[in-house]
């Protein structure tokens, strides 16, 4: 290698700065340190964020898919402390893997890595877990940036990783440079694209490109998504995370499948709106798990008890709460939102009356209070119901990968003008974005994928299809099963190593390759049914994957 690419693939942060990993964020709590253990094969620290790269993909999986520090070779950071996180080649995702890898054989050894941030992923509590993964992205995309002010992200997140994937694109959008020019966490020119796979803040209307300039595809890639005849329906299961990107606006992909509740939840369903934040702060992870016991009830009864609370304390402090025509259900689904603080939102003035609202006792507003009452339950809640007879947890997170949540990998529809999954998009998409940042240029606001390109995001999947077929035959998991939880991912790998594709197969579950250190999911298990083959080339080219070396920048 020239001495001249040798320094560009090492620039150090400072003259302190040692040895260590393509990194994340800030080690959360003593629960993301390294315990000591004799077996020190599987826990080595390898790479360093000094090994500079010309397109980092910050990657977050969904629940129970995430870096282990006891069983994965994790990443340091510049001065060698170590952070919660894993190149791609020492932790494999099942479900995030057929995306964020796809660049790394269509650009040069070393330009393109990925690298998966651990996290919780759990629902223990929900907000806590992703709260911790944010903090942990933004934290691993600083010292990339720190240590190589050259480098361009992009972000992938699915499930319980795509709400955190959508706040940090958020914040990093949002944000403002300091005095000095500089941002919290990056540049916001620096990121060239995010992708939220089941974006459960998405708005209801929203196409999957927010903000671009051709709704049916993001700016800067000329490529159609689809046609645009089809939009989804509903909104996604958390309100209170929706808007827009800032500066990104044009760079997201958020792709959400019909039927998958987590991102297209029907509007006027607000009992099952407060069940799901209500969920958002108890420990469903311990509920699922033991089931109702004093323990888990103390937890529900303490976190209804707050809500409640919290609504009395909003009622009694609005002026004349009586005469508004603000409901109690209204009440509690703004208390009950994860991020609501006592006193956040000022007392809104009462209607004008005939007579001053002064002079009128608040028994007086009885009648219509309960009348308005009424009305709100029902109109607000018209498609509860029907949402509660359709089994919503068999229709988004069904066994072994049945339900509308695990779609992304198998919702092409050529002849409705949708000639990709949501998956093989990305793949491609991401494929484009470590070109041009490899050749250092520009984002070509009109390219399109090269036809080698459409076909090796094809194999991708196929290969993935392959795999699993092989899979399938030499394992048998167990099943298990959970409460409905919207916010939830479902991961579903094996414990066998994929296996090269050689020839197209009949027998291709729709789902991505199982891996062999993601933890067992809980919503599902690995499939084994037999699903329909997508179209993919039935060329024969075996693939191969890594784990960076200390020190280099090979990372594929």
């Amino acid at each position: 290698m020239a001495l001249r690419e040798f320094i560009k693939r090492h620039r150090i942060a400072s003259a302190a700065a040692g040895p260590a990993v393509l990194g994340v964020a800030a080690i959360v709590a003593a629960s993301w340190g390294l315990m000591a253990t004799p077996e020190t094969r599987d826990t080595r620290l390898t790479s360093s964020v000094t090994e500079c790269h010309d397109m980092v993909t910050i990657s977050v999986a969904g629940r129970n898919d995430s870096p282990d520090p006891n069983k994965t070779a994790m990443l340091v950071d510049a001065n060698g402390n170590a952070l919660p996180a894993a190149l791609s080649g020492d932790y494999s995702s099942h479900w995030v893997d057929p995306v964020v890898n796809a660049p790394a054989d269509k650009v040069d050894p070393g330009s393109y890595a990925a690298v998966y941030i651990a996290y919780p992923a759990n629902m223990s509590t929900y907000e806590q877990a992703v709260d911790t993964g944010v903090a942990n992205a933004e934290k691993v995309m600083h010292d990339i940036a720190q240590a190589c002010p050259d480098t361009k992200f992009s972000i992938v997140g699915y499930s319980e990783g795509a709400d955190v994937a959508r706040r940090v694109a958020m914040g990093i959008g949002h944000d403002e440079p300091g005095a000095d020019g500089k941002y919290d966490v990056v540049d916001p020119k620096s990121v060239l694209g995010v992708v939220i796979l089941a974006d459960a803040g998405r708005t209801a209307g929203d196409g999957p490109f927010p903000g671009a300039q051709d709704p049916n595809h993001p700016d800067g890639f000329g490529q159609n998504y689809q046609n645009g005849n089809k939009p989804i329906s509903g909104q996604g299961a958390l309100p209170d995370q929706a808007g827009d990107f800032g500066a990104l606006n044009g760079k997201v992909a958020s792709f959400c499948s019909e039927g998958d509740l987590t991102c297209a939840a029907p509007q006027n369903i607000s009992l099952l709106q407060l069940a799901a934040n209500v969920g958002r702060q108890l420990n469903v992870d311990n509920l699922q798990n033991e089931g109702l016991t004093p323990a888990t009830g103390q937890d529900v009864a303490v976190t209804l008890g707050r809500i409640a609370m919290n609504a009395f304390s909003y009622i009694a402090s609005q002026p004349n709460w009586m005469a508004s025509n603000e409901t109690f259900l209204q009440v509690l689904l703004k208390v009950s939102e994860p991020g609501y603080k006592p006193g956040d939102n000022p007392p809104a003035p009462a209607p004008a009356q005939s007579i001053s609202t002064e002079q009128m006792a608040p028994l007086a507003y009885l009648p219509q209070k309960v009348l308005n009452e009424i009305i709100g339950l029902i109109v607000t809640n018209q498609n509860t119901i029907p949402v509660i007879m359709s089994d919503p947890y068999q229709l988004t997170l069904g066994p072994n990968g049945t339900g509308h949540h695990f779609d992304y990998w198998r919702d092409s529809d050529a002849a409705n003008g949708k000639p990709m999954s949501s998956a093989e998009y990305a793949a491609a998409w991401l494929t484009h974005l470590a070109q041009q940042a490899q050749a250092g240029q520009q984002i070509d606001t009109k390219s399109q994928p090269t036809q080698a390109d459409v076909q090796a995001a094809y194999k991708t999947v196929q290969d993935s299809k392959t795999a699993d077929a092989k899979a399938a035959t030499t394992t048998s998991p167990a099943a298990t099963t959970t409460q409905p939880a919207p916010t939830t991912t479902g991961t579903a790998p094996t414990t066998t190593t994929p296996a090269p594709a050689t020839t197209t197969t009949t027998v291709a579950p729709a789902e991505p390759p199982a891996r062999t250190q993601v933890a067992a999911p809980v919503e599902t298990t690995a499939p084994t049914t037999t699903q329909p083959t997508t179209t993919a080339p039935t060329t024969t080219q075996p693939t191969t994957t890594t784990s960076a070396a200390p020190t280099t920048t090979a990372t594929k």
